[in-house]
């Protein structure tokens, strides 16, 4: 990967009222897709038969039960999803898929209610204002994380940080800008051969520091959670970012300037942890 200042140019961003959106209320009570799964109408179960049958859907059974489906089936009659393609990537908690919308290619997120690690959920969860009194109900734990992922991604693109464009959301299916080509998604700082360290890192360290003053923790930056795509960098995966008023916050800061840190300083940058973290807090002001 080469590149230049001009190429990571960095996004022009709105000032960010006070830190953190740690007051905004975040429900998790039933959606109108939890009533489409139950009332199962003869549009909604062809819906999903069609699904169901799609070649690209059927090993994917442990992410798809009938209140997944509701929600897709939802987010199509609200005119976010004309079309579904196939999966653009799978892990242990979330596969993420490529889909059509009215504007162009989507990508859609959905969280496996079942296979999730709840208490990995709950180490950022726990702490954070906005999700008092959601208890341990895991089916609770998940939809909150969804509509954290998105409530971040939406304060982190205000802050003028280049993260894909939350679209919509909706129980565990989370709807967001497409970052990629033609079935090929952008490729992670850790699958390219970065030319030019100095300056990737000098706009991944801004970033980190945009998110900060915007009241926000990434909790789980490095080389795998930023995309390039067309001489740009993205930040992703924000589902577990924290606001700044989470006790565990400063710990994860930590990490995520040594970690960023560690992957330049191995692309022949010289780099610390210690002088990221300074530069991301203002310390070295």
């Amino acid at each position: 990967m080469s590149g230049s200042r001009e190429e990571y140019g960095l996004l022009d961003f709105e000032n960010v009222e006070g830190v953190g959106d740690e007051w905004e209320e975040v429900d998790v009570s039933d959606t109108e897709a939890d009533r489409i799964a139950r009332k199962r109408d003869r549009e909604f179960l062809e819906f999903r038969k069609r699904i169901k049958d799609a070649e690209q859907f059927k090993v994917e059974g442990s992410v798809f039960d009938d209140a997944t489906f509701a929600a897709i089936y939802k987010l199509v009659q609200d005119g976010h999803i004309d079309a579904f393609g196939g999966p653009l990537s799978s892990g242990k908690e979330a596969s993420v898929y490529e889909a059509l919308g009215p504007d162009g290619t989507v990508a859609v997120k959905v969280y496996r209610i079942s296979a999730s690690d709840f208490k990995q959920m709950r180490d950022y969860l726990d702490g954070d204002p906005r999700f008092e009194g959601i208890g341990n109900d895991k089916s609770k734990v998940v939809l909150a994380w969804v509509r954290k992922e998105y409530a971040n991604m939406r304060r982190a693109r205000d802050a003028g940080v280049r993260v894909p464009r939350p679209i919509a959301v909706e129980r565990n299916v989370l709807v967001m800008e497409y970052v990629g080509d033609d079935g090929q998604r952008g490729h992670r700082l850790a699958e390219v051969s970065v030319e030019n360290p100095e300056t990737a890192y000098e706009v991944v360290r801004e970033y980190t520091r945009r998110l900060y003053d915007a009241g926000l923790v990434h909790g789980d930056l490095s080389e795998y959670n930023i995309v390039v795509h067309e001489g740009e960098l993205y930040v992703i995966d924000l589902g577990q970012a924290v606001t700044v008023h989470h006790p565990n916050s400063r710990d994860f800061l930590e990490r995520d300037c040594r970690n960023v840190a560690n992957f330049f300083s191995r692309q022949g940058y010289d780099v610390t942890g210690e002088e990221m973290l300074a530069f991301v807090t203002g310390e070295s002001e």
